[in-house]
Formats: structure tokens, sequence, C-alpha cells
């Protein structure tokens, strides 16, 4: 008979979710068991998706920041080029990386496991590993944080060779000369705008008048604007007529307007599946949605209240800091300690070229929220490390309330965004006035310097 193991919180997953969760319980002083199904710990963010794509996205970025003097670049994008060596230094860093999220997890005294994991009763787990053992644990709390993996449409022939998704992308041998993307979404403009950073010529299809729906209009038109310089297409409000490979060299895709674009590759980046068809859910009381995840409340409790879910399986916006914020977050809501801060104070970073980032509201919500806002830009062109750094098409805006006073959202786009939105985050968290970028003095010169001159915009247009 299998021994029945306790503990005070069981983790099934080990990505950026799984992790602040465990880590979050054992601080507290819980015992707590954490359940990985591959070999190494991180999940597909580290193995297969964030590290891997941004690794290669500095590769593009190096290309962009220096196609403007080639001869003293090492190697110049273009079809043909092997990606492993656009990668070089993937395998350090995803090592690197699963090694100290590793060492975080032992050195904290979390016990951890490799094995599949699946409900046996509502608070009872049954993992089973490669070699077919079988263990049981059952605890007070169960956070589930099993990740997603590409969603692939039954009408759409991947096979992962010339008809791709965001886990078989970085296999391909060689940079393709063409690349149709299929999605509008962050993994679909984040690839489309590397690709077209290294001299492949890329051809966006969405549903959407325009990618990333849910970000800053603007923000997102400077996107556009820079990824058609690098040759890119954006082709919206098209749904698909079929997908076919000639059999040959090229990738077939017919629009409902009866266009057909051919490209060497095609990358599907339709959204992300929920990891939850394994788990046995019935057996904890629990059942996926229409869409495929687990619904939960603002505490990121399901409707057991043992189980909590966080990361992918509860859906967008599916980025890593976000899940890291949602592990936490459940942690302690479980186990009766003060959450913090709300979630309205999370960034959210693109990486797309140029990246895009933003925290708190949008100038829309800061209207219905408000009644009123004012708005405040500052390009990247009007300040000198902008123009020293050769980053002229970058934006920043501020936005506040309708007196002009009161901060309530930051938005950038350029390189760097992702970075400089941080000081935005810390005086939304510091409920700083817009004044304050008025008042005090930023290191000259910097990108810092734009929300002095965006705080400067909204000062001029405050009623009298």
């Amino acid at each position: 008979m299998t021994e029945l193991r306790r503990c005070d919180v069981l983790v099934i997953g080990s990505g950026p979710a799984g992790q602040k969760a465990a880590i979050q319980a054992v601080k507290a002083g819980r015992t707590v068991v954490l359940i990985e199904h591959e070999r190494a710990v991180g999940g597909a963010c580290v193995h297969r998706g964030t590290i891997p794509s941004k690794t290669l996205r500095e590769s593009a970025a190096q290309a962009t920041r220096l196609a403007r003097d080639a001869a003293i670049w090492g190697v110049s994008p273009r079809a043909g080029i092997e990606v492993s060596s656009l990668m070089a230094r993937l395998d350090q860093v995803v090592s690197a990386h699963a090694h100290y999220m590793g060492r975080q997890i032992d050195r904290n005294g979390i016990e951890r496991h490799h094995g599949r994991a699946r409900f046996v009763s509502p608070e009872t787990v049954e993992m089973t590993t490669v070699a077919g053992e079988r263990s049981l644990f059952t605890a007070d709390v169960i956070v589930v944080a099993t990740g997603s993996r590409p969603r692939n449409p039954p009408e759409i022939p991947i096979d992962h060779e010339n008809v791709l998704d965001s886990d078989s992308i970085l296999s391909m041998l060689y940079l393709p000369a063409s690349l149709t993307v299929l999605g509008g979404g962050v993994i679909a403009s984040e690839y489309a705008s590397i690709f077209a950073a290294l001299g492949v010529k890329v051809t966006m299809i969405d549903r959407a008048d325009r990618p990333l729906k849910f970000m800053d209009g603007e923000l997102v038109a400077k996107f556009v604007e820079a990824f058609q310089r690098a040759g890119g297409t954006y082709i919206g409000e098209q749904t698909l007529g079929g997908v076919a490979f000639d059999g040959v060299s090229k990738v077939l895709t017919t629009l409902s307007d009866g266009r057909v674009v051919e490209s060497d590759k095609m990358l599907v980046a339709l959204g992300r599946a929920a990891n939850v068809d394994e788990l046995n859910l019935g057996a904890a009381g629990l059942a996926a949605n229409a869409r495929g995840l687990l619904a939960v409340d603002e505490h990121c409790r399901t409707a057991n209240p043992r189980v909590y879910a966080v990361g992918d399986v509860v859906g967008p916006p599916s980025l890593a800091a976000t899940a890291m914020e949602q592990g936490r977050r459940a942690a302690r809501h479980a186990l009766g300690l003060g959450e913090g801060a709300g979630t309205e104070t999370i960034p959210i970073g693109i990486y797309t070229i140029p990246e895009m980032a933003s925290v708190g509201l949008s100038e829309d919500e800061a209207k219905k929220r408000a009644g009123a806002a004012l708005v405040g830009r500052a390009r990247f062109d009007e300040v000198a490390r902008g123009q020293i750094s050769g980053i002229t098409d970058g934006l920043l805006k501020l936005v506040a309330d309708g007196t002009g006073r009161k901060l309530l959202g930051v938005h950038i786009v350029g390189e760097g965004a992702t970075e400089l939105v941080h000081v935005g985050q810390m005086a939304l968290l510091g409920q700083m006035s817009v004044d304050a970028f008025v008042e005090n003095i930023f290191n000259f010169p910097t990108l810092a310097e734009a929300y002095r001159v965006a705080a400067l915009d909204i000062v001029a247009k405050r009623p009298a």
C-alpha cells in the first residue's frame, strides 16, 4: 500500500508562479512539497519561453543597435545564418537560471520531487515518477502552477519543421528568408519583431485591427511603425481560409479576402492552452471552464477552498512577473497573511523591438474611474540621451487625474522601456504626485529625464 505523506503546502509546478508560492509558504514556517514533472526546475518560462526568446531578442537588439555601422558588427543578419550562432549563450543562460532556482528551492528546505501529479481526492495528490513509482501527498493547501503549452488549432498543420509553434520555433537550423506569424498577442509580436530585426521578411496576420489590444494604442502604433521600418508587414482584420505546405519549400496561407501569403516558415502563436488535462481535476471537485482554464477569485482560490491556481492555468496576462505575484499572494492568502498592495502596481513588460512597458491605469481607464485625465508625453528625441544613443522613436506617457496632480499610470515604448517603467512603479507605490518628477533631479544625460519632460507637459495642461 502506498504511504500517505502530509505537508502544509503542496505546490504542483516549479515555474515562476509555483516557485514564488513555495518560497512564500516556507518563509512563513510551513512544510512545503514541490512537484515538477520535468527533470529541471523553472518550467516553460526558463526552458522554452521567456529565457530562450529573450536570449534571441538580445542578438536581434544588438543587430538593430549596430546596423547603422554593420562593419563593426561581427555577423550581419541574413537568411541562411545558423540560428544557434545567434543564441550561443542560451545553454549557459538557461543552465545558470535553472541552477539558481534549484539552489533557492533546496536552500529554503523545500522538499522537491520530479514526477507527474494528479488529484485522487479534494485534498490528496498522487505523484508518479518516470520509473513508475507512486507517492501520495495530502496538504492543507494545494497550489496548481502547471503552466501552459502552445495552443495548436487542429485546422493548422503544425509539423514543427515548416509550420512551427512557440516551443519549436527556435529549433530551426537556419534563419529563413521569410516568416508568416499567425496572431497578434505577446508571443506573436515579440517573435515577429525579433525576426524582422534579424533581416527576415515577416508578415503578421491577425483577427484584430492592431496587435496587443490590451496595451496603450499610442505605444502599439510606435511598435508597428518600427516593425514596418524593419521590413515587416501587419495584416489585420483577417481570418484564415487555410494553411498548407506546398511540399517543396513554401508555406501557403490563404486569407479570408482571398489573398495568399507565401513564406519559408510559419509561426503559429494563437494563444496558450493550460496544462490541466492530466490533473484529474474532477477528483478535486474542479473542472476547467469553457476556455480550458481554472476559474479563481481575486485571491487565486478555486471552487475547492484548499486549492489555489496561479500563472498560465488561470489565463491572461500570462506574464512571468504577474505569475510570480499571483504565487506569492495566493500563498499568503491561504496562510492567513496579508497580501499587500493590489495588482495594479504590477508592471507589464513586452519584449518586442522596441520594448513596451506599462504600470497603473491607461488613459481610458483613468477617465472612467476619475471622470477625467491629463496626459503628459515625452518623446525620446527630446532628451539628450535619446539623441546620443540613437533611441529617438521612444515615447513616455504619464497619466494623471483631472487636476494633473495625482499620478495614475505610466506607459513607455522604446529601448529600455521595461527597465525605465520601474521608476513609475515606485512612484505609484509611494503615491507620489506628478510634481515629484518636476521638483527632483535626474542624472544627465539619461532616458529617465523623460519623466520630468512628461510631468512638465502635464503641468502646462492643468486647469487654471
